[in-house]
C-alpha cells in the first residue's frame, strides 16, 4: 500500500473511530428498553431529526449512484430524478411529518410503521402488521445490500483490494456499531454524517468547477457531447459488451442524442412519490420530541436536500468533462466521486472527503438494518408469535435479527458489478408503492378501512415485482419506472375496496378526528 493510500486509510479510520464512539456512548440508554433501542424514546431535536432523516434516506447513492448517472448519460436523467426527489421531500415534510408524529402517539404510542398501521385500524388479528413487516424485511435487505455494494466499491477502488473482502469488512463495521448503540446512536451519527456528506459534496463541486476552468467551460464541453446537456435529450454511450468504445482521437464515442420524452420525465419525477413510504424517514418524524419542532426540521431538510442533489448532479457532469474516458462501464461510472477526490486533494484530505461516502453508507445501512430488525422482533415476534415476551427478550431478538438480515444483504451484495442506482431504485419503488399510498390514506382519508389497507399494500408491493420482472422488459409504455404504476394501482385499490367495505368503528373515526387537531 502506497504512502498516499495509508494517509487516506488513516483519515477514514479516524472517522470510523468517531462513529464507534457514538455507538458506545449511547449503548447504556439503548439497553434500557426496546423503545429506546428502536425509536430513542421520542427524544430527537429538530436538527438531528432533519439531518438524520435526509442522511439515512440518501445513502451512498447520493455520492456515487447519482453522480454516476450524470457521468454516464448526462444532465436530463439525473436532473429530473433530483427534481422529483426534491419535490417529494418537501411535500412529505409539509403534509405527512406532523400528522404522523401526532397520530402515531395517539394510536397506541406506536414505535414502528407496522405498529402504527395496525393500531390505526385497531387490529385484533395482526394481518396489516404482518404484511408490513414482511415487506420491510424484503426491501430493506435489498436496500442494505446497496449500501454494502457502495462501501465495497469505495475501498476496493481506493486500496486495490478484492471487492468482496472490503464489502464484508464494511458490513461488519455497520452491524457492530448499530448492534451496540441502536436508534440513538444511529440518529446522532446520522446528524454528523449529514454534515460530512454536505461538506464532501461542496468541496468536490467547488474544486471541480475550478479545475475544469469555470462554469462556462463545463457547460461548453458538456454541450459537445450529443444530448449530454439537454433537458429533453439523453447521451447514449456507444457500447460493446457493456464497455464504452474509444475513438481514434482517444475520446469516448457517443451515438446520436436520444429523446427524453414525457413518459420518461414522469418516470423519473415519480421517484418523489417514494418518500411517502420510506420507513427510515417516517420513523424520524415519529421520533421527534415535539411536533412543533417539525417546521424548523423541514426548513433544514429542504435546504440540505436542494444543495446536495444539485451538487451531486453537477459533480457527475464535471467528472465527464475532466475524465471523459476514465470510467467506461455504467458500474464503473459510479466511482467518479472517488476519482475526483483522489486526484484533487492530498491523500489525508481526500480521506476526509471520501469519508462522506462512508458516512452516507453508514447513515443509511444502520437505519435499514435497525428498522428491519424491529419489524421482526416487535411486530412479528412479540406482536404475533410470542405476545408475552419480555422487553429484554425483544431487545435480544432485535439484535439477532439485525445480524441475520445483514448476512442476507451481504449475499445479495456479492456481485461487484451491481449498479447502485439500479439496486436502490427497486427497493425505493417497493417501499414507495407498499407504504406510500396507505400512509397518505390512513393519515388523511377517514373512510379508509382495514380491508382497503390490506388490499392496497398487497397490490402496491406485488405490482412492483410484476411490473419490474414481467412488464418492463416489454418496453414501450411498460418501460416506465415501476414505482409510478404500482403507486397509482395501490391508491385505486385502497379507494375501491374501502368504499365497498363496512365503515370503521366510531372509536377509530373519533381517533382520526383527534389526530387532525392534537399537539404532542
Amino acid at each position: 500500500m502506497s504512502g498516499g493510500s495509508v494517509q487516506i486509510l488513516v483519515a477514514m479510520l479516524l472517522y470510523i473511530a468517531m462513529v464507534v464512539g457514538i455507538g458506545v456512548y449511547y449503548a447504556k440508554r439503548a439497553n434500557e428498553s426496546s423503545d429506546n433501542y428502536l425509536i430513542g424514546g421520542r427524544s430527537l431535536g429538530p436538527w438531528v431529526t432533519a439531518m438524520g432523516a435526509e442522511a439515512s434516506d440518501m445513502s451512498g447513492w447520493l455520492l456515487m449512484g447519482l453522480p454516476g448517472v450524470a457521468y454516464w448519460v448526462g444532465f436530463s436523467d439525473a436532473a429530473w430524478t433530483a427534481i422529483g426527489l426534491g419535490i417529494g421531500t418537501y411535500l412529505n415534510w409539509l403534509f405527512v411529518a406532523k400528522r404522523l408524529r401526532v397520530y402515531s402517539h395517539i394510536a397506541g404510542d406506536a414505535i414502528t410503521i407496522p405498529d402504527f398501521l395496525s393500531n390505526r385500524f385497531k387490529e385484533e388479528k395482526k394481518i396489516i402488521m404482518t404484511i408490513a413487516a414482511l415487506f420491510i424485511l424484503v426491501f430493506f435487505s435489498v436496500y442494505a445490500a446497496s449500501c454494502f455494494v457502495t462501501v465495497g466499491k469505495l475501498f476496493s477502488t481506493l486500496f486495490g483490494t478484492k471487492y468482496i473482502y472490503m464489502m464484508m469488512a464494511g458490513a461488519l463495521f455497520v452491524v457492530v456499531y448499530t448492534f451496540v448503540g441502536g436508534f440513538l446512536a444511529e440518529s446522532a451519527s446520522d446528524f454528523m454524517q449529514g454534515i460530512v456528506m454536505f461538506f464532501a459534496l461542496s468541496v468536490v463541486l467547488i474544486t471541480g468547477i475550478s479545475t475544469a476552468g469555470g462554469v462556462s467551460a463545463v457547460i461548453e464541453n458538456a454541450k459537445a457531447i450529443p444530448g449530454f446537456f439537454d433537458f429533453f435529450g439523453i447521451a447514449q454511450p456507444k457500447l460493446v459488451d457493456g464497455v464504452q468504445q474509444i475513438g481514434e482521437a482517444g475520446k469516448p464515442i457517443f451515438g446520436e442524442a436520444g429523446k427524453y420524452g414525457l413518459l420518461t420525465i414522469i418516470s423519473t419525477l415519480s421517484w418523489g412519490l417514494g418518500y411517502f413510504g420510506m420507513p427510515q424517514v417516517l420513523l424520524k418524524f415519529m421520533a421527534i420530541k415535539k411536533s412543533s419542532d417539525l417546521k424548523l426540521s423541514r426548513r433544514i431538510a429542504i435546504i440540505w436536500v436542494a444543495i446536495s442533489l444539485t451538487a451531486a448532479v453537477a459533480i457527475g457532469m464535471i467528472g465527464r468533462v475532466l475524465y471523459p474516458d476514465a470510467l467506461r462501464t455504467q458500474s464503473a461510472s459510479e466511482n467518479i466521486f472517488i476519482l475526483m477526490s483522489t486526484n484533487f486533494f492530498i491523500p489525508i484530505f481526500a480521506g476526509i472527503v471520501m469519508a462522506g461516502i462512508l458516512a452516507a453508507t453508514i447513515s443509511s445501512s444502520d437505519s435499514y438494518l435497525l428498522i428491519a430488525a424491529s419489524a421482526f422482533s416487535k411486530n412479528i415476534f412479540q406482536g404475533i408469535m410470542k405476545k408475552e415476551a419480555s422487553d429484554k427478550v425483544v431487545l435480544r431478538v432485535s439484535r439477532i435479527t439485525l445480524i441475520i438480515i445483514a448476512i442476507i444483504a451481504m449475499i445479495i451484495a456479492l456481485d461487484e458489478n451491481s449498479v447502485i442506482f439500479t439496486v436502490v431504485s427497486f427497493a425505493w419503488a417497493g417501499f414507495g408503492a407498499t407504504f406510500g399510498p396507505i400512509m397518505l390514506f390512513s393519515l388523511f382519508w377517514k373512510r379508509t378501512t382495514r380491508t382497503g389497507a390490506i388490499a392496497g399494500m398487497i397490490a402496491g408491493g406485488g405490482m412492483v415485482f410484476i411490473w419490474k420482472l414481467l412488464l418492463k422488459p416489454m418496453g414501450g409504455v411498460f418501460g416506465i419506472y415501476e414505482l409510478f404504476p404500482a403507486f397509482v394501482i395501490s391508491c385505486i385499490v385502497i379507494v375501491i375496496v374501502s368504499l365497498m367495505s363496512k365503515e370503521q368503528s366510531k372509536e377509530i373515526q373519533d381517533e382520526f378526528e383527534l389526530a387532525k387537531t392534537a399537539e404532542v
